[in-house]
C-alpha cells in the first residue's frame, strides 16, 4: 500500500474544496455515527464475529470512523468529493493530529472496504477484531473532536 497524501495534495487536486461551515450535516452525521457505533456494540453482544460476519463488521466499523472525520471536515469548513474523497478523508486524520500508524491502518480499512464493495473481497474474524478494536480505540479520539 502507497504512503497518505498529504491533505494539501487534495486541496490542490479539488478533491477537497473550503467551503463554509455546514454544522447541520456534521450534526447529522455525528449522529449517525454514534447510531452506527452503538449499533456495533450490540452485534458485539448478540452476534458472535465469525469469517461469516466479517465484512459486515468491517463495513460498520469503516463508516463509523469516516462519519466522523466527514463531521470534522464541515465543522473546519472542508468537503471531500469525487474520486480519491475517502482517501482526502484520511489524510485529515494527520491534521487531527493521529499518528501514521494510525492512519495507515484506516487506509488499510478503506482498502479492503472499497474491495468489499466492489470486488468480492472475503475478509476473516481475524482481521475484523483488530478493526472493531481499532474503531474503539479511535472512535472516542473523533468523537472529542466533534464536541
Amino acid at each position: 500500500m502507497k504512503g497518505i497524501k498529504k491533505f494539501d495534495e487534495f486541496i490542490r487536486n479539488n478533491i477537497v474544496k473550503k467551503q463554509s461551515i455546514d454544522k447541520s450535516r456534521a450534526e447529522f452525521l455525528i449522529k449517525e455515527s454514534e447510531n452506527s457505533y452503538n449499533n456495533l456494540l450490540e452485534m458485539i453482544k448478540k452476534l458472535q464475529l465469525n469469517d461469516v460476519n466479517a465484512n459486515a463488521y468491517v463495513k460498520s466499523c469503516y463508516d463509523i470512523l469516516m462519519e466522523l472525520i466527514r463531521a470534522k471536515m464541515l465543522l473546519d469548513g472542508y468537503n471531500a468529493s469525487g474520486f480519491g474523497a475517502h482517501e482526502a478523508e484520511i489524510a485529515y486524520m494527520r491534521i487531527l493530529g493521529f499518528d501514521e500508524k494510525d492512519m495507515q491502518f484506516a487506509d488499510q480499512m478503506r482498502y479492503f472496504r472499497n474491495g468489499i464493495m466492489y470486488y468480492g473481497t472475503s475478509l476473516d474474524a481475524e482481521y475484523a477484531n483488530k478493526v472493531i478494536e481499532f474503531t474503539k480505540k479511535i472512535y472516542s479520539k473523533l468523537k472529542m473532536m466533534v464536541k
